[in-house]
């Protein structure tokens, strides 16, 4: 069996907290709000259909423009924080 590593590359991304993070927020860190609401509940437009946004969960911008949520213990062992 072969293996394979992550390439390295950067994404931005926002945790969503209920109650705390606002339109204003997302909009400011991935440059629009591609988060809508369904049913009263946070879901987001993704390649693979619309996704529910859990508490506490990352709504990424992937390197093709992209949107995804994830998960917030697969997002702190996926990525690092960029030093800018």
């Amino acid at each position: 069996m072969a293996k394979y590593r992550k390439k390295p590359m950067e994404v931005d991304a926002i945790q969503v907290i209920y109650g705390q993070t606002t339109p204003n927020q997302v909009i400011k860190e991935l440059g629009c709000n591609p988060i809508k609401s369904f049913r009263d509940e946070p879901h987001i437009g993704t390649l693979e259909g619309r996704m529910l946004i859990s508490d506490g969960d990352y709504v990424i911008r992937g390197v093709k423009g992209e949107y995804y949520p994830c998960k917030p213990d697969i997002f702190r062992a996926t990525y690092e924080e960029v030093s800018l």
